[in-house]
């Protein structure tokens, strides 16, 4: 079997990462949307080991389709860090965006706009206090596109960008982060029900060992055999990555200089 490994320097490395870049940019602190779920609770940990709690801002920004217990968890995790926060429930602002636009929309649509009204909140108060922002996505979730573009994946830097999420939910018990946090549902949370691997349609277990045999080089059969899945998984995986390319990257532009 072929998966990525963990090693404990990984947090050494994300956590130099982190000083380096926000003292590279002259920024006063960080600022994070915490969500009560793996990733973002990672995040914020790193974050305040790199570089103190006081220069650590989280938001937590709820809506109507939020589960009551993801709030909690986040608001209950800030209070262990000792981090400054703030809660604004962004339900109202979402709906008069839509209603302006569209009064129907579908309910991917209505989670898209849910994360750029969160990634408008944020990038205000890190400007207005001279902060970064720091996201919280993780090598699967940009392998396979799995974030709304200038919405969740927008933030100046990016700690758990190499990791995969298995390698995240590692770290996560390295770092101590509480236990209910560590094995709830993986959610965006953008419309009720909804679930990351529901949507993927494939286990993040599975899912990271495909991406990993990607990563290493293997070819199809050779994926096949090591994690025990289909050929035609392996070409859906795949697919996936090719065709979300264009989320990894700043907007191509017309290269005229050669004229």
């Amino acid at each position: 079997m072929i998966k990525p490994g963990f090693k404990q320097g990984y947090a050494d490395v994300i956590k130099s990462f982190i000083s380096f870049r926000v003292n590279e940019a002259k920024a006063k602190g960080v600022v994070i949307g915490l969500s009560g779920g793996l990733d973002s609770a990672v995040t914020t940990k790193m974050c305040v080991e790199a570089l103190g709690k006081e220069k650590v801002f989280c938001f937590l920004l709820p809506t109507e389709n939020t589960p009551k217990e993801d709030t909690e968890d986040a608001l209950e995790f800030a209070k262990s860090l000792g981090v400054k926060y703030r809660i604004i429930n962004i339900s109202g602002i979402v709906k008069k965006i839509a209603s302006t636009i569209h009064n129907k929309m579908k309910k991917k649509e209505m989670g898209n706009i849910h994360a750029r009204t969160r990634m408008i909140v944020l990038y205000y108060f890190a400007n207005k206090n001279n902060y970064l922002v720091v996201g919280s996505g993780n090598k699967t979730e940009l392998l396979m596109g799995y974030f709304t573009k200038y919405g969740d994946g927008a933030c100046d830097i990016m700690p758990l960008g190499d990791l995969y999420k298995t390698q995240v939910r590692e770290l996560a018990k390295h770092l101590k982060i509480p236990e209910k946090i560590i094995n709830k549902t993986p959610r965006a949370g953008l419309w009720k029900g909804q679930t990351d691997e529901s949507e993927l349609g494939i286990k993040y277990e599975i899912l990271d060992q495909i991406l990993y045999g990607m990563e290493k080089g293997l070819k199809n059969n050779e994926i096949v055999k090591s994690v025990g899945v289909e050929i035609s998984e392996v070409k859906r995986i795949k697919n996936i990555v090719n065709s979300t390319k264009h989320k990894r990257k700043m907007p191509e532009i017309a290269r005229i200089g050669q004229y």
